[in-house]
């Protein structure tokens, strides 16, 4: 197929003359002068851009997710419904639910944000996806209000959720509507010196990205969305990966997990919180619900980012990956993938095709921290994840990685032989601290100083050993350390 075609609202569309790396922000301001959605960041930071896209959710119905317009390139739209705020309007023409809670509790003062909040609440109302208040501010993180104040928002928010959400729009017409416009085959928009392959298996795909090799990977646009937006950047040649099934699977075992490379963030919360608790708070701090909803476990480990969340706590975890080129297939431990700063151990034409983490045992315990300057939506600072193994009062084996430490993430290994073989004690775990000076060299940035990351890394540690290891009647949570 060779034009990209969607709904918008109810309506069908066919996109063959515009740049593949046109933004859906600004498709819908420039081309359909629909100007309700913002541009405030352009960064997927600030939620002013905030759309829905529906599309089958392979059982009869229909997934709905809020997303960032303004780094979602328009071949995402294909073979997907896009909502804006202009399509919330009632067939009678009053306001929807949403929007009227957000008149009834003035949510709204300069009305900038408004649009992007009422779409982050009208997901929430389709997919019945929040249970308390306190769920509502997790999925508000990535909304931001400068004038009206969070209260008045998230009471319309508690009211708009109170209402029964139906079959807004009639399902049944939608599916058959999304279904005449995409036939599953390929997805080849030429536009100048562009192209935009959108395959639909894995087959396709390694065979596409075998034949472009130099072709850029895309499934939620998170980072390289920002290299249009942000560094204007001119690109060729991009390959969507958004819609090979196969690579979204997550299977679970009684021993592992394995991901598909483009499950999403969000998709794969609820395994990796079942891996370890911690995990499953890290993921409530990492990006906001619009980002989480496309940027994918692959992504978050094939760009190699030094301050990529997910890298850390899997190395920790010994997680290994998968790669493929072609037919061929190989398996490398997850440390092992991050060469230098932008380098990763992946041929040309060869992609992250599944990650696959073991389970804690029983022996084992890990703990992950984030430390970043504010709560949501942050980066981070520094990222700590330690796994050790402990039989009767002796440490056997230890893996500490750190992200923000290095050009890479990585292990803290003299820090690990420190501690094997040793007791496991405060006085053990302070050693490591020391030597762990041996491991990294860090950098000065807007984030953090040099001094600061070594010494909550340092903290990291020592926290570990108060929450995981401290006998009964010492404190076992570092806030308790203020008590004395």
């Amino acid at each position: 197929m060779n034009a990209i075609r969607f709904l918008l609202g109810d309506e069908p569309r066919t996109i063959t003359g515009l740049p593949v790396t046109t933004t859906v922000l600004d498709y819908l301001r420039g081309v359909e002068r629909l100007t309700g959605t913002k541009e405030g960041c352009a960064e997927g930071d600030c939620g002013a851009c905030t759309v829905v896209i529906a599309e089958p959710d392979g059982t009869g119905g229909l997934e709905h997710r809020s997303v960032n317009a303004c780094i979602q390139f328009i071949g995402a739209l294909h073979g997907r419904q896009l909502l804006s705020v202009e399509h919330l309007r009632q067939a009678d023409g009053s306001l929807h639910p949403v929007q009227q809670a957000m008149v009834d509790h003035h949510g709204s003062q300069c009305g900038f944000c408004t649009p992007g909040f009422v779409m982050s609440l009208y997901a929430a109302w389709r997919t019945d996806a929040v249970a308390n208040r306190q769920e509502l501010k997790d999925w508000l993180s990535g909304n931001l209000c400068r004038c009206t104040g969070y209260g008045p928002i998230l009471d319309a928010g508690e009211a708009a959720l109170k209402t029964p959400a139906g079959d807004d729009g009639d399902t049944a017409a939608v599916l058959a509507k999304l279904q005449a416009l995409d036939d599953g085959s390929m997805l080849d928009v030429a536009h100048g010196d562009q192209r935009w392959f959108a395959p639909h298996n894995a087959d396709d795909l390694a065979k596409i990205y075998a034949a472009h090799p130099d072709a850029i990977l895309v499934a939620g646009a998170t980072d390289v969305g920002l290299w249009v937006t942000k560094q204007h950047r001119h690109l060729t040649t991009l390959i969507d990966v958004s819609r090979v099934v196969q690579l979204t699977a997550i299977k679970e075992t009684a021993g592992a997990v394995t991901f598909g490379a483009t499950a999403s963030l969000r998709a794969a919360t609820a395994a990796l919180s079942a891996l370890h608790p911690d995990l499953g708070e890290m993921m409530r701090r990492f990006a906001s619900i619009p980002i989480r909803n496309t940027a994918t476990v692959g992504g978050n480990i094939a760009n190699g980012s030094p301050i990529g969340d997910l890298p850390p706590p899997l190395i920790a975890l010994g997680a290994t990956v998968t790669l493929r080129h072609g037919d061929e297939r190989r398996t490398l431990p997850l440390e092992d993938f991050f060469i230098a700063y932008g380098q990763q151990d992946r041929a040309p034409g060869e992609f992250v095709e599944s990650l696959t983490v073991e389970r804690p045992g029983a022996d084992d315990l890990f703990a992950c921290t984030k430390i970043s300057k504010r709560f949501d939506q942050d980066i981070s600072a520094v990222l700590a994840a330690i796994w050790l193994r402990v039989k009767a009062g002796q440490i056997t084996d230890a893996r500490i990685a750190f992200g923000g430490m290095a050009a890479t993430p990585s292990r803290a290994r003299r820090a690990e032989t420190a501690l094997i073989g040793q007791p496991w004690t405060a006085a053990s775990i302070e050693t490591a601290c020391s030597v762990l000076e041996s491991d990294f060299t860090p950098i000065d940035d807007m984030r953090a100083s040099a001094a600061y990351r070594m010494k909550a890394a340092q903290n990291c540690l020592r926290r570990f050993w108060y929450e995981r290891g401290a006998p009964a009647g010492e404190p076992t949570r570092v806030l308790e350390l203020a008590d004395g």
